[in-house]
């Protein structure tokens, strides 16, 4: 899309975003200031900033570009109406910027837009615009990240629980240790509830753990499950004195507290996530791929994106996922490392993904054992897999097509002797 022109001279637009108010600046194609403003962060100030730039020429055909600090909020999507080009600067970057051309370190909120201006007059082939996602995906992106929001918070919550129980409570461990999700299972729960002490719980009959067992949702295998825990909670444990012992069982109820939040919040995104995932275009083919989920999948696509301009080949894709190494020369040295600037939530997607596809694909797990054959760790063979995988999507999500195990794992020739004969 063409830059906008006011006359026969480029108009840019900086915007020094903050949480009440905003210092916009405008300058020409010579960095001469043509204008600036000071707006609040409401609809009213939207408002004043779009009657600014509409009177140095800006049109819905011919949109004055904007650079800000900031990919989200509200400024941000009233700015991306339309063809305009918006581009989230890296504050680390305005910081050098500003650096290349004072030495006074002075600052200020109205030299920060002037500063943002001017990356876009001298440097925008350097700098992304925001990708023109759809609605969909944007939502989906919401959804998902905050459902791996929620569960990272889940598993912070339960290590907290985990050590304060470890303090006082073992019982509560060992009769855990055998369940899937330990301290984030509803029985578990449950059974701290009902009793928040290891000398309450000694205390619990037969029937009193078969009752919270059901309260908890347990369909199957109550009876034994029962008498396996009576078991362990009335074995010989140490034991705090009873006042510090009190102390901490009401320590961790009002954790727990936390924990059952954090579990029902993780629980609902999720059930958002997958009513949502399914109606997105893409949808079909990211689950074609072994290894993805609704979940993982949607993950991949909140961080991807579904502007398919967004990457101009697949080692872009790559390299923004962390998933492709990085050579770094200088004089007679070279070394080829990992990628350490990335998209971290892509990055850990990734790696679930990689090590879920090892029992989806036959060719995801040959890919690896050669990686690991060839001396790999195993944390460079999955990143490795993964750097293949991530590059397969790109190609069918371009193309329109499904994944096909034959073409992204062709069967290794065979050695000569054994063609010839």
């Amino acid at each position: 899309m063409p830059l906008h022109r006011e006359g026969t001279t480029l108009i840019y637009c900086g915007i020094d975003w903050a949480e009440r108010t905003h210092d916009v600046a405008l300058v020409d194609d010579t960095g001469q200031l043509l204008a600036k403003r000071h707006i609040t962060d409401d609809a009213a100030g939207y408002k004043l900033l779009l009657e600014l730039l509409a009177e140095h020429g800006d049109t819905e055909e011919k949109p004055i570009p904007v650079a800000i600090e900031t990919s989200r909020g509200l400024l941000v999507a009233v700015l991306r109406t339309g063809k305009r080009k918006v581009f989230a600067i890296n504050p680390l970057a305005a910081a050098r910027y500003r650096d290349r051309h004072s030495v006074s370190r002075k600052k200020s909120d109205p030299g920060d837009a002037l500063v943002l201006a001017n990356i876009l007059r001298t440097d925008m082939h350097a700098h992304r615009p925001l990708p023109g996602d759809s609605d969909t995906g944007r939502a989906i992106a919401v959804l998902a990240r905050a459902q791996q929001d929620a569960l990272w918070n889940r598993q912070q919550i339960a290590n907290q629980l985990r050590s304060l129980l470890r303090e006082y409570y073992p019982a509560a461990l060992e009769a855990f240790a055998t369940w899937a999700n330990g301290l984030c299972r509803p029985e578990a729960r449950e059974l701290l509830k009902a009793a928040p002490t290891p000398s309450r719980v000694a205390r619990l009959t037969r029937a009193q753990l078969q009752a919270a067992l059901k309260r908890a949702g347990r369909k199957r295998g109550i009876e034994a499950e029962a008498d396996r825990l009576r078991d362990v909670f009335r074995a010989e444990w140490a034991h705090q004195p009873p006042l510090v012992e009190d102390a901490l069982g009401k320590q961790m109820l009002a954790l727990l507290i936390q924990l059952e939040a954090a579990c029902t919040a993780a629980d609902d995104l999720a059930k958002a996530v997958e009513e949502a995932f399914p109606q997105h275009p893409d949808a079909e083919i990211l689950l074609s791929f072994p290894g993805l989920g609704i979940q993982l999948a949607a993950r991949i696509l909140a961080e991807i994106g579904d502007d398919r301009t967004r990457f101009a080949d697949a080692r872009g894709l790559k390299a923004y996922a962390g998933s492709s190494p990085v050579t770094r020369a200088s004089g007679k040295k070279s070394s080829i490392t990992r990628r350490w600037v990335k998209n971290d939530r892509l990055n850990h997607a990734g790696y679930l993904w990689a090590f879920a596809s090892l029992r989806a694909s036959e060719g995801a797990h040959a890919h690896y054992r050669r990686r690991r054959e060839i001396g790999d760790w195993h944390a460079a063979a999955q990143r490795n897999l993964f750097n293949r995988m991530i590059g397969q999507l790109y190609h069918c999500l371009q193309h329109r097509k499904l994944f096909d195990e034959q073409a992204a794992f062709p069967a290794p020739p065979l050695p000569v002797e054994a063609s010839a004969a």
